[in-house]
Formats: structure tokens, sequence, C-alpha cells
């Protein structure tokens, strides 16, 4: 593992700013709104030569009735134990207060490095308001502005110079990364969590609890691969607060970058309108499918008879493409959740699946041969050659005839199916061309 460094402190001092100063992004969401951020979100930084992790957290809150609070603070006590440098940020323009203390005395308990980050100091006559924190028992604190990035450089100089030195680091691989998406409350995060076996996301019953885009590394059973837990995805007429707008772009975003997603839907509720916008959306982007039906502990009629009506139901709201995997599962329970991380290696390779060009002719040329293209006015369609085009992206085969123009989508849809009867390509889109020889 590779150095890290966490941002904490009470909500609204700027955390979040910081970490997109620091990792020149805009990964983490920022809001005047006090404690938007909400798990802890993973970011890049290189200074002079030297890379490490920064963490965002959520902002510090004690003695309060918001059912988030009480995760947020776990979520900054895990950041604080991964973490080889911590950075406490305060606010110069309210000085020292409660939290502040409070956040000042765990953070000398934890024996960590911890660097005083004074914000907010915009211009240089309010740096000597810093001085005010010396009080906290943490050293020398550093006045900074993150929102124009004044004397963050000074800072990271500090940060490097604290950081341990760890010798022989391995790059990181370039490696799948697996989306989970879903509507609000599907149970997103509580997958992930039984994956992993630990609480790494927040997780409770309030829709849109997670609104960044998280990434986890998976490294277990011979499985390797990232796993992106993503904002629940809402209908736009829905999205009314500002922060919730900005997930739904996350969540997209990481459809966007993924290459398979699982495609969370509640037992309960069955298929909905919003289900097949998300679904809509991988198709767009051409993204690799399993769709999981969680909840499943939840339904009195689990018959056979069941499982089959509910499938069929899937197949033919997502219709035409139906080749991926249905999975029954209780991310609760964990009933089933190692069937879904094995689903996604067999997607996964079949994405990356390669058919011989010499194959590709002997098999699908016969079937052509017997179930021709329509004729159109009399001139007769002729396919003479398939190859499937190079690179790992989504499989894309090409048809060559002497009249393309007339090669109609149904036709395309039938050289898919029958692509998909002679080789394994469950659970990724295939692309069908025809151009003329």
């Amino acid at each position: 593992m590779g150095k890290v460094v966490a941002i904490v402190g009470r909500p609204n001092v700027g955390k979040s700013t910081l970490f997109n100063r620091l990792t020149q992004s805009r990964e983490a969401i920022v809001n005047e709104e006090a404690g938007t951020t909400r798990d802890r979100q993973y970011g890049k930084v290189e200074w002079c030569g030297v890379e490490f992790s920064l963490v965002d957290t959520g902002g510090w809150v004690v003695n309060s009735e918001d059912i988030f609070e009480g995760e947020i603070n776990k979520q900054v006590q895990v950041a604080i134990e991964e973490a080889d440098v911590i950075m406490l940020v305060v606010d110069v323009m309210t000085g020292v207060t409660d939290l502040d203390d409070e956040v000042a005395r765990i953070l000398r308990r934890s024996n960590k490095v911890v660097v005083l980050v004074a914000n907010k100091a915009d211009n240089y006559a309010e740096h000597p308001l810093a001085a005010d924190f010396y009080s906290l028992g943490l050293g020398d604190p550093y006045p900074i502005s993150a929102i124009n990035g004044s004397y963050t450089g000074d800072l990271l100089d500090r940060i490097i110079e604290v950081l341990p030195s760890k010798k022989d680091e391995e790059p990181e691989e370039e490696l799948p990364r697996i989306a989970v998406v879903g509507r609000p409350n599907a149970g997103k995060s509580s997958l992930i969590n039984a994956f992993i076996g630990e609480e790494r996301h927040i997780v409770t019953d309030v829709a849109g609890t997670t609104r960044d885009s998280i990434y986890t590394r998976y490294n277990k059973f011979g499985l390797n691969f990232y796993l992106v837990d993503t904002a629940g995805i809402r209908k736009r007429g829905k999205v009314s607060e500002d922060l919730e707008y900005y997930s739904v772009i996350r969540s997209i975003r990481a459809i966007e970058n993924s290459d398979v997603c699982v495609l969370m839907l509640d037992a309960q509720r069955g298929v909905e309108s919003q289900d097949l916008n998300i679904f809509s959306i991988i198709q767009k982007n051409r993204k690799g499918l399993i769709v999981c039906v969680n909840k499943w502990d939840l339904v009195e009629d689990k018959s056979q008879i069941s499982i089959k009506t509910f499938i069929n139901a899937i197949r033919e709201r997502f219709a035409p493409f139906t080749d991926f995997p249905v999975l029954f599962i209780s991310a609760l329970t964990k009933q089933r959740i190692f069937k879904v991380l094995e689903s996604v290696k067999e997607v996964y390779d079949n994405s990356r699946r390669r058919v011989p060009t010499a194959k590709l002719n002997e098999i699908m040329l016969p079937i052509i041969e017997k179930t021709p293209p329509p004729s159109w006015k009399g001139k007769y369609i002729k396919i003479k050659y398939v190859t499937q085009l190079p690179g790992g992206g989504v499989p894309s085969f090409v048809f060559f005839c002497n009249l393309p123009q007339w090669v109609k989508e149904h036709y395309k849809r039938f050289l898919e199916n029958k692509l998909r009867e002679n080789w394994d390509f469950s659970g990724t889109p295939i692309q069908v061309f025809v151009r003329e020889k």
C-alpha cells in the first residue's frame, strides 16, 4: 500500500475544496451546505516526484441526532487508522471552536503525524489569525487558501517532509472497473460491504446516502478489480437538491468509466421506469451488464415459477438486449453474492473474447447462406466474408457484402443472435457492421 494522507476536521471548513485543489480534480462534491461529504473519497497527489493517496472525509460532529453524523464519525476514524499523515483543517475566519478541540484531542491520542491547516486565509492580512490554533497543541499551523490555492505549495512541501519513506512501491496495475449502479436504496453500498467484509461505505436505510462514486480495490479468491459504488440515480424531476444533481452526473460518469455494470433491482418493487433509464445509459455506453435482484430474502414466493416469471419480465423490459446474467441475491444475508463476483469475471472475459477469423467464416457463412438477407428491389445481397475488429473494447464484427446499404437492422440483430449462439458473449454488447467488399 502506498503513502496515505487523510483530511479531517469539523464540517464546512473547506476539506473537499482542499481535496480538489491538491488532486487537481473535481472528484469531491463541494457545497456550502455542511455535511456534504459522507463517504471517504480517494484521490492521487503528485508533488516534486513524490506520489501519495489523499482521503477526503466527512466533517466530524459529536452529540448530533442526524442519522448520518454517527456514520460520518465512523468514516473519519477509519481514515485516521489508514493514514500515514493527517491534515486537520480549521477555519481562520471562525477561530478555534469546541469541535476543533474535540478533533484535536482525538488526533493527539492517535500518535499519527498531524499537519495543522488553517484554511480560508484568502489574503496575507489574515495569516496572523492562524496563531490562535497553537492552543490545539498540534504544532505550527499552515495558513492557506484552498479556494485560490495560495500557500498550498508550502503545505505540500511539509507533507512530503513528514511522509514515511516507503521503498519498492509497485505501480498500480490497470484493473477492470466494476460499477455497482441502480436506483437509490437498492442496496448498492450493502453489496460492496458484503464483498469486502467491512463497513467501507456508509450504509443506511435512507435513499441517496452515497453521494460520491467511491473506488474500492477487491483482491480476494483469485479475483482482482476495482469496485465502484455510485450515488443512487433518480428521475430528473425528483432531483431537488443541487447535491443530488452532482451525484447523478457522477453515477453516469462511473458507468462511462467502467468495464462491467452490476445493475441492482429491488425484488419488492420489480422493474421500474428508472431502472430502464439506467439500463439505457449502460447500453448507450456499451458496457457489460449483470442484473442483480436484491432483497430476495424478503420475497415470500421463491418458487421456480416465480423466478422464471421475474426473469422473463426483466428480459422483456430490457429487450432487444436479453443476453445477460440475472442473479437473485441478498446483500444483507450475503446470499449468492460470490456468484455475482464470478459473473463479473465471466462478463469481463466475454467482453475481451477474440474469435479467429477462420472459425468465424467456417460457422457464420453457412448460416448466412441458409438464411440470406432479404433481397431489395430484385437485387440479391451476398455476404462473402466476416472478421472481428481488433482492440480491447466492445466485441465488433464486420460483414463484407456487395450491397451493404440494403442490409436492414433486423438482419443485423439476426447476425448478432447467431454470434451469441455459437460463442459466449453473455452480458456484453456486440457491434455488427456491414461494409462493402
